[in-house]
């Protein structure tokens, strides 16, 4: 496997002046970087089914162990206050369970059965999409939980930095970030765990996009959970709605905080309609462009 390979030319990186080293070191991350660009239109693929089959109700789920467990949960976690993504359609599969977050569980990620289990009791349907990330590609967790929700009739993603491996076969759609050897061997925290996180960051984003819960390049559909935010919220609804930062103000009350639903109060859409409008599931910048004529 490439991610486990030496470097010869990295094989004393331990006795080089810690300026050399460290110059090395993040240079490997932008290859790390260059790799998943590489693979934009696999990305941007990926993330168009994965909208459409998400719907007004699927949820996504992230399986993973070690490194590539926990950065699937680092990505997932942001959906919710960055894009309003609802907590209950997110799930997360880390081998050896929650504990696994925070220590090591010993021989967890060896156990395919147990991740065919974990998708098994989660309920996953045809509705739902799962992203199996796993550096080697081989770990039999994460292809136990790819393989067993594809079963399912779940769309699967598989994310890995080794090309043929057990896990991007397994996967509905395969995106290889092809990094190659670590600065140092075995330490896929570098530059594979680099690439697999702006992977997902342009995944999820993108699916975020796809979805319509992003206005004009804003988070018109963000948590607001602290006295910054609702600054950028009411200036938000004020550069899309076109109004004064006081009726800006007032329209973001009325509605509970919600930002597309005080853009549209605030462009005069009553409220009972402009919440109705916001469940059916039509697209924000649709209504905001037939509320503005």
């Amino acid at each position: 496997m490439s991610t486990e390979s030496i470097d010869p030319d990295l094989q004393d990186i331990d006795r080089w002046p810690l300026d050399t080293a460290v110059a090395t070191i993040l240079d490997g991350q932008a290859r790390a970087v260059a790799a998943v660009a590489a693979v934009s239109d696999a990305i941007a693929s990926a993330a168009e089914h994965a909208a459409t089959r998400l719907g007004a109700s699927g949820r996504i789920a992230y399986a993973g162990a070690g490194t590539s467990g926990r950065i699937g949960v680092q990505d997932g976690v942001e959906l919710t206050p960055t894009f309003g993504w609802p907590e209950d359609r997110l799930a997360f599969f880390l081998a050896g369970g929650s504990d696994a977050m925070m220590r090591a569980v010993e021989g967890a990620e060896d156990d395919e059965a147990a991740g065919r289990a974990t998708v098994r009791g989660a309920g996953l349907k045809q509705s739902d999409v799962l992203i199996g990330i796993a550096a080697s590609g081989h770990t039999p967790f994460t292809i136990g939980a790819v393989r067993g929700a594809r079963a399912r009739g779940v769309l699967t993603i598989a994310i890995a930095n080794n090309p043929g491996s057990p896990l991007l076969e397994a996967g509905d759609h395969a995106i290889l970030l092809d990094t190659g050897a670590e600065a140092i061997a075995g330490s896929t925290r570098l530059g594979a765990g680099t690439a697999q996180k702006a992977a997902l960051n342009a995944l999820s984003t993108a699916i975020m996009l796809e979805l319509g819960l992003v206005y004009r390049g804003l988070m018109v559909n963000m948590r607001i959970s602290n006295a910054k935010l609702e600054r950028r919220a009411v200036a938000m609804i004020e550069r899309v709605a076109g109004v004064a930062q006081s009726k800006a103000r007032s329209a973001l009350a009325l509605a509970g905080g919600d930002i597309r639903l005080a853009v549209l109060l605030a462009l005069g859409q009553e409220g009972d309609a402009a919440a109705h409008a916001l469940k059916t599931g039509e697209r924000f910048d649709a209504l905001v462009e037939r509320l503005r004529g």
